[in-house]
């Protein structure tokens, strides 16, 4: 996982506070103080949040404020809230294949098409796009619906007709999910 960086931008005194403070942060701090240095500092950081008291930036991860004077531990609080809230955000978006599975909105994306999905079919696909093997219609029945294995239903075979079809109705793809002789497989 990348550290967490806190950019502070054209706050100098607040850097110089939370320096002095020296308390043991779980984010790396550092400051700029013009429009070019703070472009390069995103650049560099793939897990950032820039604290900043002007609103029209047009970055995302960002903290301004709007009431000052604040206090520095609700300060701190609310700069780990939002770090957890871009960790949530970044975790929930899997690639498989040319797709991209975006856990919290239950949707599969791949360009502009765009597919709602169940919470039993994206647990589906992801059991099934971190096998490197196809799996079988007993280990789903186990791992992913909680059947015991001696259960006679077709709830499997039918989730997955229907999920397949899905697919295809907006992708076109009829290879996503590959029936083989023995269970299921995404490549």
């Amino acid at each position: 996982m990348s550290s967490q960086n806190l950019i502070i931008y054209n706050l100098p005194k607040l850097y110089y506070i939370f320096n002095e403070l020296g308390l043991d942060f779980k984010f790396q701090i550092s400051s700029v103080d013009n429009k070019n240095d703070l472009e390069k500092k995103i650049k560099e950081s793939e897990n950032y949040l820039i604290l900043s008291n002007e609103k029209n930036l047009n970055i995302h991860n960002q903290i301004v404020f709007e009431n000052i004077p604040i206090n520095i531990f609700k300060l701190i609080e609310k700069i780990n809230i939002k770090f957890l809230k871009i960790q949530f955000q970044r975790q929930s978006k899997i690639n498989i294949k040319d797709y991209i599975l975006d856990l919290n909105s239950r949707e599969m994306y791949k360009n502009i098409d765009k597919l709602k999905l169940t919470e039993k079919e994206i647990n589906t696909i992801v059991y099934l796009s971190n096998s490197n093997v196809s799996v079988s219609i007993d280990e789903l029945r186990k791992q992913v619906w909680s059947y015991q294995s001696n259960m006679e239903t077709h709830t499997v075979e039918t989730h997955i007709y229907r999920l397949r079809q899905k697919i295809y109705s907006i992708f076109g793809d009829n290879e996503f999910i590959i029936s083989k002789k023995d269970g299921y497989q995404i490549k």
